[in-house]
């Protein structure tokens, strides 16, 4: 049946003794398993294996992502998920000495205790790793083969019965294929939210492969984890479910966990294969079985085949009075988008086929929970772009190279092509004393866009975050930056022609030390607020497009950003004084975090390179602390949280403490007295500050 839309869903009740029993068994793999690289050039980060699984099922969180959006946000989409083939074995193409089904999957949900350990059922090569590679000429992964500007290429297979150590894959019995999986990640505003996932499945077998079906299986879980931390019980049981037909496209989004905070979607989406489509199938259950068979989790390869084909119970229909409202009902669910069947898969011969995952905010303000067509409208442009970037060439989606569609001229259809803004400028931004000084370089202007082969430049936005922005719990980068100016060519009647006037344009270009570029531009910005933490960017946009129906496009905000934080610079004078602010400390102070480590103050007109000593008003010592530009406090727990990426910038005569002693214990309410000895010239300054908590 085309684009069949099968539901099944069951009651479920699952315990976090059981989801971390889970984790165990996930990632028990052969050492050359690769789960260390995630997307991140665009705004949706997922980690991907080379043992055919996507996600981490939270086992490496909060230290990288599983399938994070909006980067930098801690909300995630994804527990787990994987590759999933099935189908029967035959002596030919007619079907002879027939044999199945066999199912090999890269993960599956563990609803059984006999078969721990197994559904991790693809392995590969020892050697084996990711490859990295990108289209971006500045990348240190650049190359002239990349697709995207992030790829990642991996093999496995699903041959082997044993892990590299000699432990046997339980109840695993190989279809007999192999895969090379490609992912595509983009950083264009109008592409940086999905990411693309080619598979080749070749059969390896001297048999044929009958009645073959692809799927991907996932886990989904939308949830904050800044707000509801995931080694927490409840954290899974919110999700809601839908598919929407049109677009071949399966997704979940919190539907009572967090609202407000995530307001998220995440579809798996079915793009396009090699061979005709029969069907493209959408089946969903729960983690934990109930006494109704009805609702069973696959246990074997014939009931994970049934599931493939569209199947639940003894049904293939919407299944005994359950309907996609009832997917609406928070649970904790599995998705299964299962594509086939194709009729055989002959030795040797290799099928491709190709899928994205697609985020998107929730449209509008209403409830999450219902799930309405005018709150899935970004999700539904979104996967339209994921669309368009798979057709390439193929404008008018019919798989052929149509007349015109050519663009590249080698007369062969070419997927993966989209409209290109400018290239992102290179962006340097130097924090002072409540301002910062912004500097970018020119090389956007030279930008030759890939449909019309014109030089589209049109100028530049400068953007910033206000002070604050990242205490939020629903943090969104991309949404906090504000507009500070924007600049475009002049006398060509498009936008404000303001040209570059000469206070921003340098007459002769900046260079830093270590740092090759030529930077042209200069814009200051001032009224800062020393120790908080601001994001700044760059970006280049081009006059659009009027004869192929393209906007003016800009480049990736989030490329080029930079976490400054304003303040004193680095000083060894002995007629500045050296203070602390705020001064008085009251608990909590406005940028401080929830609890007792994720409080901060600072030291400021600091030497280069100093010793600074707290003392009580006893003499008894409460903290050493060393200060230079490589070791200004930026490691505390505050950082750590509300700046993951380790990448802020210092103005170098500043450093924060946590209040936290040598003895690792939160200081009380008091006065206290610090001492600094600059390094360099044996000076010491002192100084006291009081702490009222």
């Amino acid at each position: 049946m085309k684009n069949a839309f099968r539901i099944i869903t069951f009651i479920m009740l699952q315990t976090f003794v059981s989801i971390q029993a889970q984790q165990g068994d996930i990632f028990y793999k052969p050492a050359d398993d690769d789960n260390s690289k995630y997307t991140n050039v665009g705004n949706i980060e997922i980690t991907i294996t080379n043992f055919g699984t996507y996600g981490h099922g939270f086992s490496l969180w909060p230290e990288q992502p599983s399938c994070e959006y909006p980067k930098g946000s801690g909300i995630e989409h994804i527990y787990d998920g994987g590759l999933w083939v099935g189908g029967f074995t035959a002596d030919d193409s007619l079907g002879n000495n027939i044999n199945g089904p066999f199912v090999s999957t890269g993960v599956i949900d563990f609803s059984s205790a006999t078969q721990r350990g197994s559904g991790l059922e693809f392995t590969n090569a020892r050697g084996s790793f990711v490859e990295v590679r990108s289209s971006l000429p500045d990348s240190k992964y650049f190359s002239p083969k990349a697709i995207s500007h992030q790829d990642f290429l991996m093999d496995f297979a699903d041959t082997s019965t044993t892990l590299s150590n000699g432990e046997p894959i339980l109840l695993h019995r190989p279809l007999g294929v192999s895969v090379h999986l490609e992912t595509y990640a983009w950083n264009y505003p109008f592409a940086d939210y999905f990411v693309i996932f080619n598979y080749y499945i070749t059969n390896v077998t001297n048999k044929y492969i009958d009645s073959f079906y692809v799927a991907l299986w996932t886990d989904a879980v939308v949830r904050n984890t800044i707000v509801s931390s995931p080694r927490t019980g409840g954290f899974y049981n919110h999700g809601g479910n839908g598919f929407n037909d049109s677009l071949s496209m399966a997704y979940e989004f919190d539907a009572d966990g967090d609202p407000g905070f995530t307001d998220s979607y995440i579809g798996v989406q079915f793009l396009g294969a090699s061979q005709k489509v029969d069907s493209v199938n959408y089946v969903n259950w729960q983690y934990r079985n109930t006494t109704n068979p009805n609702y069973f989790s696959p246990q074997d390869d014939i009931e994970r085949y049934k599931k493939m084909e569209g199947f639940f119970g003894g049904s293939n229909r919407y299944g005994y009075g359950i309907s996609p409202e009832d997917l609406k009902i928070p649970s904790n669910r599995s998705m299964l988008l299962s594509i086939g069947n194709f009729k055989n898969l002959a030795p040797g011969d290799t099928i491709n086929v190709t899928f994205a995952m697609v985020a998107a905010k929730k449209t509008g303000s209403d409830p999450a929970s219902l799930d309405t067509e005018y709150q899935k409208e970004k999700l539904y442009s979104n996967a339209g772009w994921a669309i368009r970037a798979y057709r390439g060439e193929d404008r008018n989606g019919n798989g052929d190279l149509d007349p015109g569609e050519d663009s590249n001229g080698d007369g062969r259809l070419t997927r993966y092509i989209l409209p290109s803004p400018p290239k992102t400028p290179f962006v340097k931004v130097v924090p002072g004393n409540q301002k910062t000084t912004i500097y970018w370089d020119d090389r956007a202007e030279y930008s030759v866009d890939p449909i019309s082969g014109e030089m589209d430049f049109e100028g530049y936005r400068i953007y910033r975050t206000n002070a604050g922005f990242d205490l939020s719990s629903n943090l969104d980068i991309l949404n906090s930056l504000v507009t500070v100016a924007e600049f475009d060519s002049a006398d060509n009647n498009i936008g404000y022609d303001t040209g570059f006037p000469a206070f921003i344009h340098l007459d002769e270009p900046v260079t830093f030390p270590g740092d090759t570029v030529e930077y042209k531009y200069k814009f200051e910005i001032d009224n800062l607020l020393n120790g908080w933490q601001y994001l700044f960017t760059v970006t280049a946009f081009d006059r659009g497009d009027e004869e192929n129906g393209l906007p003016s496009l800009e480049s990736s905000s989030l490329s080029s950003l930079n976490r400054i934080l304003p303040g004193t610079p680095a000083t060894s004078d002995d007629n500045v004084k050296i203070g602390v602010y705020p001064n008085p400390y009251y608990g909590n102070a406005y940028w401080d975090g929830p609890s007792e480590r994720l409080r901060k103050i600072y030291f400021y007109n600091l030497p280069e390179e100093c010793e600074i000593i707290i003392y009580t008003l006893s003499g008894d010592i409460v903290k050493h602390i060393y200060h230079d530009q490589y070791s200004n406090g930026a490691d505390l727990r505050w950082f750590e949280t509300y700046a993951k990426d380790a990448t802020q910038k210092m103005s170098g005569g500043e450093h924060a403490w946590d209040l936290i002693s040598d003895y690792s214990q939160a200081i009380a309410s008091g006065l206290y007295i610090f001492s600094v000895e600059d390094k360099k010239t044996g000076n010491v300054k002192t100084g006291k500050f009081l702490v009222i908590k």
